[in-house]
């Protein structure tokens, strides 16, 4: 009897172990349907001012609850944008990442509107021995000959601030942190900042500082000369002093003296003569 009633539990251990596999298995095999939606997505790390193709973009289950702002459903619109900032596999891909509809790819995708694109040329010394990298802000420096008093002094002086780098050599990647010796830097100016940069290395020698990226701060200065970097003061101007104007009128002891004359009464005979001195 005894025997009978292990052997039933065993049997009924067996076929309950069986039915726990089995719907584990269908579990597994077909999950319950989720809530979220399919977004397109990055299939590979891409970089800005490329062209989208059907090849770099995929379809992504994504939560409802953590649905990101602007995502795209369809990859149809995404198809021949042009990427203004990078992105990474399965990153969601939005308007606000991409160019306006229409235009190239390139670096001229990357220049904001009302924005030029001006290309300065660099040694490893005046581009910042290479950290000054796309995405980063710089400042223009020019160093020339300033006439002061007659005479040429030296003088090194900011004369733009905050510019947006756009490339450095052929790459536009914001990717890279190591630093690049490079020949020429790209930066993204106003039109007056271009006509600035211009003249500025026309008549000068430019080098870029490389700020802190989120400094706002402009940096007032007056320039730095060979008087101020050795502290020597500058020279007294001569001040010409005018000369003192003459008066036409004769001096008052001068018409004191030609009105005290000395007069002579003369008689000879019946006639008085009067002669003054």
């Amino acid at each position: 009897m005894n025997q009978r009633r292990a052997l039933i539990m065993l049997a009924l251990a067996l076929l309950l172990g069986l039915a726990a596999v089995a719907l584990a298995a269908r579990w597994l095999l077909h999950p319950a349907p989720s809530t979220g939606r399919r977004i397109i997505v990055a299939a590979s790390d891409i970089s800005l001012g490329q062209r989208l193709t059907p090849e770099l973009l995929k379809a992504l289950d994504w939560p409802a609850e953590s649905m990101p702002r602007g995502a795209v459903q369809d990859s149809a619109r995404l198809v021949g944008r042009v990427l203004r900032s990078s992105v990474l596999r399965d990153e969601p891909l939005s308007e606000a990442k991409l160019a306006p509809a229409g235009t190239l790819g390139g670096l001229s995708a990357l220049i904001a509107e009302g924005k030029r694109a001006i290309t300065v040329r660099v040694n490893d010394v005046v581009g910042v021995a290479g950290f000054a990298l796309p995405g980063n802000f710089v400042d223009i420096l020019v160093n020339m000959q300033a006439s002061a008093s007659g005479s040429e002094q030296a003088i090194s002086r900011i004369v733009l601030e905050r510019i947006l780098v756009l490339a450095v050599a052929q790459e536009v990647g914001r990717d890279e942190t190591r630093p690049k010796v490079v020949n020429a830097v790209t930066l993204e100016v106003t039109p007056a900042q271009a006509e600035s940069i211009d003249l500025a290395r026309s008549v000068g020698t430019l080098s870029l500082v490389l700020r802190n990226q989120i400094d706002p701060q402009p940096g007032v200065t007056t320039g730095a000369t060979r008087n101020t970097l050795l502290h020597i003061e500058a020279p007294p101007v001569a001040v010409a002093r005018e000369a003192p104007v003459r008066s036409s009128a004769p001096a008052p002891s001068a018409v004191m003296a030609t009105r005290q004359r000395h007069c002579i009464n003369v008689i000879a005979g019946t006639q008085r003569i009067e002669e003054c001195l």
